[in-house]
């Protein structure tokens, strides 16, 4: 009798230990039978807005699924996926974009999440290209005029980006620190609020990816520079920072990820999905009109991206001595 019941207790023993593999292959076999939320942590109208919207609806026809987009917008971009850690099951069905911030405000500041520990890595999708733009009225004509000014008047040169420690932020204060100058700063929580801003007047230019591309090809801001490896042939006579004195490429790569501890079975099938929707005919249309380079890297390669960006940034962060005090 005492054996038997050794034996129960040992079926038991293994019923226990195997039935969460056994779980998670019933539900990575199933997935995805809901909508699956994709967190978009920037404004709602803005391009990378629209892009994974056109994403998320070819990555749908394959999945079989709805995805829906839900903006969470505040934290230079953080904000969003920092929910996601903090709250989201790693089932598959709560994804966010992840911007490059990610990997630079825990080096600058307390944060609720560790992007070593906390997040399951899907793909590396895309880049920006971004600018810097003046109102078409303003006296500044060049990129070395914005230098000449704040030399001449320090700390009175005011920029707009899309959030403190934003890479808009970071690369404006990297020229600053090039060119022996100070800027001043002025954060808004996405693009669309900077470039209201710029346009109303309340700050000298605005720092941001190309959103702001209508207002400049309707002649009512003027790019000064991009900050690409080579010109953009939209707007072929804007230098590149290169070219402008300043040795600098900045792009703040991004992809797609989940919360940590997601079914490499489930993670599977959503890079699957959303590599397959980089080339749906929509995506490309977008991609291009928002002159977003497409930059694949699969799970495992962004994965050790991740990490070296996350190194980088400290390196960075340092050097313009906005690192957090021990």
């Amino acid at each position: 009798m005492r054996r038997r019941s050794l034996m129960v207790s040992s079926g038991a023993v293994a019923a226990g230990v195997f039935a969460p593999s056994i779980l998670r292959a019933q539900g990575a076999k199933d997935f995805p039978n809901k909508p699956i939320t994709l967190i978009m942590p920037w404004p709602a109208g803005s391009g990378v807005d629209l892009w994974h919207r056109a994403m998320g609806d070819a990555a749908a026809k394959i999945l079989g699924q709805p995805v829906i987009i839900d903006n969470r917008t505040g934290g230079s971009g953080t904000s969003g996926p920092a929910s996601m850690a903090a709250g989201a099951k790693p089932d598959g069905y709560t994804i966010s974009q992840m911007p490059v911030t990610i990997f630079r405000l825990p080096h600058m500041q307390k944060t609720p999440y560790d992007p070593m520990k906390d997040f399951t890595w899907i793909l590396h999708t895309s880049a920006y290209t971004f600018g810097v733009v003046v109102r078409a009225d303003s006296p500044i004509k060049t990129f070395a005029d914005v230098i000449e000014f704040a030399k001449a008047n320090p700390g009175k040169f005011t920029y707009a980006t899309p959030g403190a420690g934003s890479s808009l932020h970071i690369g404006m204060e990297q020229i600053a620190q090039k060119a022996g100058v100070k800027f001043t700063h002025v954060p808004f929580k996405g693009g669309p609020e900077g470039w209201a801003a710029l346009e109303g007047g309340h700050v000298m230019a605005d720092a941001d990816a190309t959103g702001w591309a209508p207002m400049v090809d309707s002649g009512k801001f003027r790019l000064l520079c991009i900050w690409t490896q080579e010109r953009n042939a939209r707007w072929p006579n804007v230098p590149t920072l290169k070219e402008v004195g300043f040795d600098l490429t900045l792009d703040s790569p991004f992809g797609l990820a989940g919360p940590k501890g997601m079914d490499p079975a489930v993670v599977q099938k959503l890079h699957d999905a959303f590599k397959a929707a980089l080339d749906d005919p929509k995506v490309v249309e977008l991609r291009v009109k928002y002159d977003y380079p497409k930059r694949y890297m699969n799970t495992a390669d962004y994965a050790k991206f991740a990490k070296q960006q996350y190194d980088e940034q400290r390196v960075v962060v340092d050097q313009l001595g906005l690192a957090k005090k021990s």
